[in-house]
């Protein structure tokens, strides 16, 4: 078995977080990197990580994510919180940014430019936000590989009030909205009905169909 299939097999949706454990912070850039590095839809990236390390922050949240402690027993918060929606400028912002990295333009990337804007920003604003949202669930995905390849116990929580969160953290007027809470620490050694439970998914054959 890979190493990665073993870390994939080790990792659990942890229900108690040893509160004493801090996880290092190299390994909590190497995790938001891969988050970043992660795919988007045409690239845009329409979401971002708010890194939630402040203890009064993540006490305030705890009442409105049904008291669940892995947000004050892990040593960071992650939000996933997405665009509101998708703007022109938010848009052109990130065509921009492609042609200011790579140092040229690209005549089938600005027509793709402008089909982007022509069928995004018309669009209504839940629809996009839909949209933005599903795209953060990528990067979700992403980050619980990535926590389990550092050895790092991760929960993701959808059980939660996205607006309280968006007040807490201010997200609103950044034009965000919380998507996903993904708290980061070490399983505690007691206390955690999970934690010594076979893992089990379905049967590769009910789970996977092959069309050759």
């Amino acid at each position: 078995m890979s190493n990665l299939l073993e870390k994939l097999n080790w990792r659990y949706a942890t229900k108690k977080m040893d509160s004493s454990k801090a996880v290092e912070q190299e390994k909590v850039d190497r995790i938001l990197e891969a988050i970043r590095l992660t795919a988007t839809s045409s690239g845009l990236q329409p979401y971002e990580v708010i890194v939630v390390k402040n203890k009064a922050l993540r006490e305030a949240i705890v009442p409105h994510a049904w008291n669940q402690a892995q947000i004050t027993d892990g040593s960071h918060l992650l939000v996933f919180a997405a665009w509101d929606n998708y703007t022109e400028e938010r848009i052109n912002n990130m065509f921009d940014l492609v042609n200011d990295e790579r140092g040229f333009k690209n005549e089938g990337w600005e027509n793709y430019r402008q089909m982007i804007l022509g069928a995004y920003p018309p669009r209504d604003a839940e629809v996009n936000y839909q949209h933005a949202a599903r795209q953060a669930y990528i990067g979700l995905g992403t980050a619980l590989i990535a926590a389990a390849e550092e050895g790092v116990d991760s929960t993701p929580i959808e059980g939660f009030d996205p607006a309280k969160v968006d007040e807490i953290l201010g997200l609103t007027e950044r034009g965000l909205r919380s998507v996903i809470l993904l708290p980061l620490g070490y399983r505690a050694d007691e206390g955690d009905w999970l934690k010594d439970l076979k893992k089990v998914r379905r049967a590769k054959e009910d789970f996977i169909t092959e069309m050759n």
